[in-house]
């Protein structure tokens, strides 16, 4: 009998070239992979590199193993890189066929790399490297298939269900404390109430990566630096573009310049955030708070970052709906028909007063500012260049931003 240590094809010992040229190998499978696979086609190139390349470079150095000992590997063998690459398919929602048509395709491409100069002497050893192959795919296998369908029953568990009733429950702004104990979680002092927007990451925008796959990715990045950053009891409702996050905070210990940080690098995309801190039972009207912050941030241009109330209490004062707001509002209403006009003024404004900026950023020149200027004024009786008028135009511009939502 022929001893596996020293299957020879084409004067090579297999285990020996697979376990020197399992690196290049693993590389050019997953090329296969992405051109043969729709579903690992959509994968970003990244992972692709990563990842995928990682767990095949793990599936043949497993195999060299077996080639050299002429025995198929245990489950403990099996467990670490392979299973948790397959575990991170689940996650991201590819189906377990594509998955496992990967796996195939991967062992049929490291046999015929490994058999490409076998001659008829080679025979026997080809036949028993044959042999092993299919016992290895056997147990790869059902390892991947068993590490992929216990981590979608993990996200799909009953804890996830009762953290979520946990979460539905502190937003309407119910008493918690049941649902804290169906949850087995704890009702901290306070929480740490993000709302949070997420923008899209550039493999969102690639028309080579599926969208869908992009997105559950970023999302669980999120997820797993939340997990890592407080514990199991961080709740969070976080879609396509963001969401709701509550971090147990009992002193102020916890910071939240800090989580979004972290949040963003793990992402790979800007986050613009509002925040604020709250015991359970007003956790739903801080949400609110915290999600009319964001809103307001962005209506009036504030750029990524981290934003709570004393950031915006102009505009949020000034946004609530009073006689005073309508009067405001009004008082640029000659403007409506002057689309011009009311441009100009906003970006004077918004270029402190700067005549030249406002004519750059318009592409108009500085004498147009100005003569639009003086038939707003005409117009309105409000000139910016008088603190009183200044006050008035800033305070009836944030209104009308606000309603128009831009």
């Amino acid at each position: 009998m022929i001893g596996h240590n020293e299957l020879t094809v084409g004067g090579k010992v297999l285990h020996r070239w697979l376990a020197v040229r399992r690196g290049t190998l693993a590389r050019e499978l997953v090329e296969h992979f992405a051109a043969t696979v729709a579903d690992y086609r959509q994968l970003p190139s990244d992972e692709l590199a990563d990842d995928i390349v990682a767990a095949t470079e793990e599936n043949l150095r497993v195999f060299a193993e077996v080639l050299r000992s002429g025995e198929l590997p245990t489950p403990a063998a099996l467990a670490g890189p392979i299973t948790e690459s397959a575990a991170r398919r689940a996650d991201e929602g590819m189906p377990l066929q594509a998955v496992l048509h990967a796996y195939g395709l991967g062992m049929t491409g490291a046999w015929k790399a490994m058999t490409a100069s076998a001659t008829a002497d080679d025979l026997p050893h080809v036949l028993a490297c044959t042999e092993l192959v299919l016992g290895y795919v056997q147990r790869v296998t059902g390892a991947v298939a068993t590490a992929y369908l216990e981590e979608r029953r993990r996200i799909s568990t009953h804890d996830q269900d009762t953290k979520h009733v946990l979460l539905a429950t502190l937003l309407r702004g119910d008493p918690a404390e049941e649902a804290a104990r169906r949850a087995d979680i704890t009702l901290p002092e306070q929480y740490l109430v993000l709302t949070i927007e997420l923008a899209p990451h550039r493999d969102e925008l690639d028309p080579s990566v599926g969208t869908a796959i992009a997105i559950r990715r970023k999302l669980h990045r999120v997820q797993r630096e939340l997990e890592q950053y407080a514990d199991a009891a961080t709740l969070s409702l976080l879609d396509t573009a963001g969401g709701t996050v509550l971090v147990p905070s009992a002193d102020e210990t916890t910071s939240p310049s800090g989580l979004v940080s972290r949040m963003r690098a793990a992402a790979g995309v800007d986050i613009i955030a509002a925040f604020a801190v709250a015991p359970p039972a007003e956790v739903a009207v801080l949400v609110r708070q915290t999600r009319e912050v964001l809103e307001l941030a962005k209506t009036f241009g504030k750029g990524p970052g981290l934003y709570q109330l004393d950031d915006v209490l102009l505009e949020y004062q000034l946004t609530r709906p009073t006689e005073a707001a309508e009067a405001l509002s009004r008082q640029l209403a000659p403007l409506d028909v002057h689309p011009e006009l009311l441009h100009t003024l906003e970006s004077f404004v918004r270029n402190g007063l700067n005549r030249r900026r406002t004519a750059a950023e318009l592409h108009i020149h500085a004498n147009t500012v100005d003569y639009r200027l003086r038939k707003t004024i005409a117009l309105t009786g409000l000139d910016p260049g008088e603190p009183a008028g200044l006050q008035r135009i800033g305070a009836a511009l944030a209104i009308r931003r606000r309603r128009a939502g831009t």
